[in-house]
């Protein structure tokens, strides 16, 4: 799948902390989080190097969206995943432009793509 990706030198959790900022001067909230590693921990006894999915939304883009079409609910919220790598942490945000990509939200998933991309490079000049 075609995402928004960068890795970054720093660890797993300052990495989160710039990104939490960065959505949020996106103008993007934090719906939901999901700890991959916590949950294979408890659910399967599996260590696993951190990840986390964040569930991610900008309130005004998605009310667009699904003005045009209620079904982009099915992509809703859009995913930013971190997981650590190496020395650093690996960041992938799902491009907007793969999940709208009809013509009639072609505005919407352009605006919501710029807003990300911005993130993405948030984290390369932190």
């Amino acid at each position: 799948m075609h995402g928004i990706e960068t890795t970054v030198e720093s660890s797993f959790a300052d990495t989160e902390v710039v990104v939490r900022g960065a959505l949020a001067a996106e103008g993007f909230g934090v719906l939901s989080e999901i700890d991959v590693a916590a949950t294979l921990k408890a659910k399967l006894d599996v260590d696993r190097p951190p990840l986390k999915i964040l569930g991610a939304c900008n309130a005004s883009l998605a009310h667009r969206a699904l003005e045009i079409d209620p079904s982009v609910a099915l992509v809703l919220p859009c995913n930013v995943v971190l997981e650590a790598v190496g020395g650093g942490t690996r960041v992938a945000i799902a491009d907007p432009r793969t999940l709208l990509a009809s013509a009639a939200l072609a505005e919407v998933a352009a605006e919501a793509a710029a807003r990300l991309t911005r993130v993405s490079g948030a984290l390369r000049s932190a």
